[in-house]
């Protein structure tokens, strides 16, 4: 209704992860980068945390929509699961067989990222709200963590979460997991001027590209007091 009015083409502050709304600070920079950087060397586990709110859905889905030929992504959004559902879920999201028994769909994984790795791609595995998995599927996705050749990971995992995620890790009966975690990454609230260039970059993206001043200096300042600088708030 009233984005004629401010000459917007579609509401700015919608809660869903669009990645074109993406606003990449220095943190959300920074940790985009530790993704990439997991990823593209193979480094086994990667945890990635932040605050309720502070981005990381959106983080993801901007990765997601980066994907080339080279990269085979699972995204699994609901790690409430079994160990038998999760990889169920997993190898439905590969595109393999996800019925069967836990072996069935182990050997149909193990051929999937042999075949893979021959054709020069990466398997990743990305976990969000990963600190709703309890121990046994933890544990779990560490022997899947053991699929390998000689030389190179066929599995790379993503561990996506709340603040409690590392608590999980930490746990004495995961240390064997834990030290996998090669790429560690908090995702950290905005700064007062990350939160003007937030909204400002909210404001552009809705309005097309065409940069509109829709707030006043001290309406940032107030949001950014009461948000404390979640991009969700």
């Amino acid at each position: 209704m009233y984005e004629k009015f401010f000459g917007i083409d579609e509401p700015p502050f919608r809660l869903t992860p669009d990645p074109r709304y993406l606003y990449l600070s220095a943190k959300h920079r920074e940790a985009l980068g530790h993704l990439v950087y997991g990823i593209h060397e193979g480094a086994g586990f990667v945890a990635i945390t932040g605050e309720i709110g502070a981005g990381k859905t959106t983080l993801l889905r901007s990765l997601l929509s980066r994907a080339d030929d080279t990269t085979q992504y699972a995204y699994i959004l609901n790690p409430v699961l079994t160990g038998l559902e999760l990889m169920q879920e997993i190898n439905h999201e590969l595109g393999i067989p996800s019925a069967g028994t836990r072996r069935e769909m182990l050997s149909a994984l193990n051929h999937f990222l042999l075949d893979q790795k021959r054709r020069g791609r990466r398997v990743v595995i990305v976990i969000d709200e990963a600190q709703a998995l309890d121990g046994a599927t933890l544990e779990q996705l560490r022997m899947l963590s053991n699929f390998e050749t000689e030389t190179a990971k066929l599995l790379q995992i993503v561990l996506v979460g709340q603040p409690e995620l590392r608590d999980v890790l930490a746990r004495p009966e995961l240390e064997q997991l834990n030290q996998r975690v090669t790429v560690r990454w908090h995702l950290g609230p905005l700064d007062r001027a990350e939160t003007a260039k937030y909204i400002d970059h909210r404001v552009t993206t809705a309005a097309g590209g065409r940069p509109r001043a829709m707030f006043s200096r001290g309406t940032i300042g107030q949001n950014f007091g009461y948000s404390s600088g979640m991009t969700r708030r």
